[in-house]
């Protein structure tokens, strides 16, 4: 018998909810109890009752939070990162177009905020899940929530990805491609919003649950077809199915079902680990600590309360079984038998300093595994603490965001290959002007390139206009004509409008047809020593300044002078190579006693006779 997708789905959803993994002998985790016990301590919420067994309320001390924040801010990246660099100077300007074109696909995908919920996500959980969805020409990126996804707990890649979504009726019938008919058939038997769990979200009945599965699944979940449950290929499928009135029993429903190229998700993480699909994140760290804390926090509440109530003690007979605080909280009135004394219970606390200790240092150690110092938490450094001592502890504490940050760089470069810049190319074929704002070296860049080419054009345009109409064009005087187009320029600040040519049926992707996109994809962001970059520059310019022309161009010099530059992650040599050597200045002659005006040159003699 052929199994059908809804039955995978229904297998994997039921192992994924109650099973575990065995990662050792005595480690065994449930990656669906790890992450709603995550949504628990972010919302400040104890898994086990928000009450005791004696139904006092217990408090949450949430220390998560904080370390989510410290994660998310310590490995942040920008739009601004992303840039295309160049592998050779020839390739500097194709670069730097090519940097524009991401950019401004990233401005209308509102790329920035996808970056904020990514790295929000990853600090939060550790590992995060991606997707791009290519509909109605555009690729829009998104971050899956964790409650939505259907994953192996070990292997991510290697298996199929199911994801829940709950849509009205309205959005079922508006997705292009499902079948309307089973649409239709799905729509007369609703239910309301369920956890993978069963437990109803809402009371709401308007929303419908359908899998959308992809991965690389047996041929026969197309065809139907024994034979073909050995031959695999990328497949997407989007079901729904209703359990009916006999239990194991389910009404199935497919909406979608085909081939794909390739998956849209991609997983990513800050610290990857072995055989997990789920990585430890801020707060997975500090579920330990998080519990010791709220533990010390209602012993100490629990002290407070009992010391702020009167509680008396008496030898008479008469108050056996009877609960006195209960009695004096009511208002009652206490009566004992003549000659029987009436005594105040010593109730006050006791060794509150303990438990705060107690909790500080489990607050402590839960800082140093996530790696956070006191001055990231914006705590005060111990009186007589040197500054450089501080500054000294910040870049070792940001030494383990460095490499988090780095391994957001190189899953972010994955999505630039992978993803995006096939996408960008694909959609090259347009002559769609960009709007680009630029720093002060590509604005000289573009510039140098623009001026000349853009004055000449407008002198042919004229004198061409000038000579059909019977007049003689004025001489080319490129100084005057460039200053023109220049000024106009200056006009735009530092925005720059590109189009690939005046031609109306040239395109991007007819100019960039030579372009090799094997360019490397710079992620920037890691945190920087300013005060160290800033000596650096400080150095490289006295250098310059002090250094005679000549020995500016000794190739062991530029050798030297280049790598400390590249150390300095601030200015590229390639840069400078293409800087535009300054023009030569006229050599200024004057009489002298040793020099006779008859031994000066003849273009020296005209201008000492014009002074």
């Amino acid at each position: 018998m052929v199994q059908d997708v809804a039955e995978f789905i229904r297998k994997a959803e039921t192992d994924y909810v109650a099973g575990q993994t065995q990662l050792s002998k005595y480690v065994q985790v449930s990656m669906y109890e790890t992450l709603n016990k995550i949504d628990a301590y972010v919302n400040s919420k104890h898994i086990s009752g928000e009450t005791d067994s004696q139904g006092r309320e217990k408090p949450f001390f949430n220390i998560v939070t904080a370390a989510i924040n410290i994660w998310f801010r310590a490995t942040d990246l920008d739009r601004k990162n992303v840039k295309v660099k160049p592998t050779k100077a020839s390739q500097d300007i194709a670069a730097f177009l090519a940097t524009c074109h991401l950019q401004y696909w990233m401005t209308k995908e509102n790329f920035g905020q996808f970056l904020n919920k990514w790295g929000r996500s990853l600090a939060k959980y550790g590992s995060s899940v991606v997707k791009f969805v290519e509909q109605d020409g555009k690729l829009h990126p998104m971050v899956v929530n964790w409650s939505r996804l259907i994953v192996d707990t070990i292997d991510f890649d290697s298996n199929p990805v199911i994801e829940i979504l709950e849509l009205t009726p309205a959005q079922l019938q508006q997705r292009p491609g499902y079948d309307q008919e089973m649409v239709q058939q799905l729509l007369e038997a609703r239910t309301a919003r369920q956890e993978m769990d069963k437990r109803k979200k809402d009371t709401k009945n308007n929303y419908i649950r359908i899998y959308e599965i992809h991965g690389n699944m047996p041929l026969s979940y197309l065809t139907g077809e024994e034979k073909d449950k050995w031959t695999y290929t990328q497949q997407m499928h989007v079901v729904s199915f209703l359990a009916r009135k006999d239990k194991g029993e389910f009404d199935d429903f497919t909406l979608f079902k085909g081939k794909e190229a390739r998956s849209p998700y991609m997983i990513t993480h800050l610290m990857e680990e072995e055989d997990q699909t789920l990585a430890i994140g801020a707060v997975q760290n500090l579920f330990e600590a998080q519990w010791m804390v709220n533990h010390s926090v209602k012993s100490i509440k629990d002290q407070l309360d009992l010391a702020s109530k009167l509680i008396f003690q008496t030898s008479d007979g008469n108050f056996i079984g009877q609960n006195a605080l209960t009695a004096i909280e009511q208002g009652d009135i206490l009566i004992h038998a003549p000659n029987q004394p009436l005594t105040q219970l010593a109730n006050n606390s006791h060794d509150i300093t303990s438990n705060q200790s107690f909790s500080a240092q489990w607050q402590s150690l839960g800082n140093q595994i996530n790696g956070i110092s006191e001055a990231m938490l914006g705590q005060n450094q111990p009186a007589g603490s040197a500054w450089r001592q501080t500054e000294a502890l910040l870049n070792e504490s940001h030494s383990l965001f460095e490499v988090m940050t780095e391994n957001k760089g190189l899953y972010l470069e994955k999505m630039m290959r992978e993803f995006i810049i096939p996408y960008v190319k694909k959609q090259m074929d347009t002559a769609e002007e960009i709007a680009v704002t630029l720093d002060n070296y590509h604005i000289d860049k573009i510039d140098s390139l623009y001026v000349p080419s853009e004055a000449a054009r407008r002198y042919n345009e004229q004198a061409t206009n000038q000579v059909l109409s019977g007049q003689n064009p004025a001489p080319y005087n490129p100084a005057q004509a460039q200053a023109q187009v220049q000024q106009e320029v200056q006009q735009q600040g530092n925005t720059r409008y590109f189009k690939p040519s005046d031609i109306p049926d040239k395109t991007w992707k007819e100019l960039f047809k030579d372009l090799e996109w094997e360019l490397e994809v710079d992620i920037t962001g890691e945190q920087r020593d300013t005060q160290a970059v800033m000596e650096t520059l400080n150095t490289a310019l006295k250098i310059v300044a002090s250094t005679p022309p000549e020995r500016l161009q000794d190739p062991n010099f530029k050798l030297l002078f280049n790598k400390i530059l590249e150390q300095s992650s601030v200015v590229s040599p390639i840069e400078i190579a293409n800087i535009p050597p300054a023009p030569p200045q006229p050599p200024q002659y004057k009489v002298s006693e040793s020099i006779s005006f008859k031994d000066l040159p003849p273009d020296g003699q005209q201008q000492m006779a014009a002074q």
